[in-house]
């Protein structure tokens, strides 16, 4: 990381938000200071899932990557990562986007938790109908 330069890209998913910067190397990636294997707790799946777009356009020893997530559980995580990783890919080489995006890489899933109304138990859970 002694060179400055690098590309940044932000990802969403629930209430997850990661943001990347991706920076000439050798494939390290590092999330929150910690090693990508360190933070997921030697889950090879997640690992290898949040690599998936620099995979599709073996770039994959082309990058040290450094993370920082906020929020959300694992899944939420790995999903805004993902995207992260992927829109910082495209500000570096513009050319590598119709890949991406036929790929699905650069979709932002933009479900949330749908909130709690009142009256009812959860979102639309209700009552138990009771006839007598």
């Amino acid at each position: 990381m002694a060179d400055s330069k690098y590309f940044y890209g932000l990802g969403r998913r629930k209430s997850a938000t990661a943001s990347a910067r991706l920076y000439a190397g050798k494939g390290k990636v590092t999330i929150n200071d910690k090693p990508a294997d360190e933070y997921f707790s030697e889950n090879k799946t997640h690992v290898a899932e949040i690599t998936d777009p620099l995979a599709l356009v073996n770039k994959q020893k082309d990058f040290d990557i450094t993370i920082l997530v906020k929020g959300g559980g694992i899944a939420g995580q790995v999903d805004a990562i993902k995207l992260a990783i992927a829109k910082a890919l495209t500000v570096g080489h513009a050319d590598l986007r119709s890949t991406l995006k036929k790929a699905e890489f650069l979709k932002r899933d933009s479900r949330e938790k749908e909130r709690k109304k009142y009256g009812l138990r959860s979102a639309r859970k209700r009552e138990q109908f009771s006839k007598r």
